[in-house]
Parts: structure tokens; C-alpha cells; sequence
């Protein structure tokens, strides 16, 4: 009888093409605002900027404008999308509806009291930024407990979208953040939902979730910056 193959547990290398890994690039730079609203991406820039052929760039920005993230004007090039108020509105139907589901088969999967936990440790990361609640540090950690909520659902799909889903609500928290004067409320809205979740309490978790959603929205449109 042969030795088993030592290596028969190891999963293939999966390798990224160049024009995923600046798609990457990109998302991330409109996420965290170093591209904004409004903003033109110069092809002939960007390309000596990442260091990289205009073919897979144009292929990564083919890719972003199929997302919604980028926007062709004629003539005129390809623009990180307004922030318009029907936009942002669509925006966060989008979430709530993705948030949601996920909730549901957070909860209908037993897997409350371990996505709570992650949920905390979230809210933690914010807590630790609550002397800054306007920095682009607590947006990401905000950002970061969504994820986790969407990941927790362990659904490939739900993942997909919500991921560029997040790149559009990481545009609208930059534009709320000077709605926060303090970081209370804030991390008592996340931290509540968590605590439903963990409580395996499905009405009231789904009602803090949308409650949360419907402020940010609220908070979005006070900010004054949508077209």
C-alpha cells in the first residue's frame, strides 16, 4: 500500500490577472477618497502612476464601470459617479436589502453567537477611534463590521455584490463623517444590533439594522453634498 500524498490537502494557487489586481487598486482608491465624486480617471496617469500597460488597465476600468463605480462621458473620459440623491437612495435600498438577507441566514443557520462575536470585535476596532469619529480610520472600521455581517452569511453572491456595495457607502460615510460630533451613537447602534444577533432575536436584530440603515441615509442626505 503507497505513503498517502503529503500534498493532496493543499488547494491550487489561485493567481490574480493584472487587470483584477488594479480593478483592486481602484476600488480601493474610490473607497478610501483618493479618487471622490466627480473625479476623472486619466487613463495616460493611472497608467504611470500603477506602473502598467493601458490594456489591462483599460480592462480594470471596463470592469469598475460595469459595477457602477465609474461612469463614461462621451467624449469627455471616465468619472468616479455623483453622489446624487437618487443614487445614494438606490444605494441603500441596495444595502439594506444584501444586510438583511444576510441576517436572516446569519439566524437561520445557528451561527448567531460566533458572527456576534466577530460583530464585537468590530465595534471594539471603533471604539478604539472614538476621540475620532470623523477620520477616515473610523470609517473603515465601520465598514468593517458590515463585512464581517455579510461574510458571516457564507454566501458567495451576497459577498460579491455587497463588496462593491461597500465602495459606494465608503463614498457617502466620507461625505456624512462631519454629521458626527462624538462616536457614541454610532457604536451603540452597531453594538446593539450585535447584541440582538447574539440573542438570536430576528424582528428586533432586522429592525436595528434597517433603523441603522435609515439613519446613514438620513445622515448622507443632511451632509449638503449631494447633486
Amino acid at each position: 500500500m503507497s505513503d498517502p500524498d503529503p500534498l493532496a490537502g493543499l488547494d491550487p494557487v489561485v493567481q490574480e490577472s493584472t487587470p483584477a489586481i488594479i480593478a483592486r487598486a481602484l476600488r480601493r482608491a474610490i473607497s478610501d477618497g483618493t479618487f471622490g465624486p466627480g473625479d476623472q480617471l486619466g487613463e495616460a496617469a493611472l497608467a504611470r502612476s500603477l506602473g502598467v500597460s493601458r490594456g489591462p488597465l483599460r480592462e480594470a476600468m471596463q470592469r469598475l464601470t460595469q459595477e457602477g463605480l465609474l461612469v463614461s462621458h462621451r467624449n469627455r473620459g471616465l468619472f468616479v459617479p455623483e453622489l446624487t440623491a437618487e443614487s445614494v437612495s438606490d444605494m441603500y435600498l441596495l444595502r439594506t436589502t444584501i444586510e438583511t438577507a444576510a441576517l436572516d441566514r446569519i439566524l437561520e443557520t445557528g451561527v448567531g453567537a460566533e458572527t456576534a462575536d466577530a460583530l464585537d470585535r468590530a465595534v471594539d476596532a471603533m471604539a478604539v477611534l472614538a476621540d475620532e469619529p470623523r477620520s477616515a480610520a473610523m470609517v473603515a472600521a465601520d465598514l468593517d463590521f458590515h463585512h464581517e455581517l455579510v461574510e458571516a452569511a457564507n454566501s458567495p453572491r451576497l459577498s460579491r455584490v455587497h463588496e462593491t456595495v461597500l465602495v459606494e457607502t465608503s463614498m457617502c460615510l466620507h461625505a456624512m463623517s462631519g454629521t458626527y460630533t462624538d462616536a457614541t451613537s454610532r457604536l451603540s447602534e452597531h453594538r446593539r444590533i450585535a447584541d440582538a444577533i447574539r440573542a438570536g432575536r430576528a424582528g428586533r436584530a432586522r429592525a436595528l439594522l434597517v433603523e441603522h440603515m435609515d439613519d446613514g441615509h438620513a445622515r448622507v442626505r443632511a451632509a449638503g453634498l449631494l447633486t
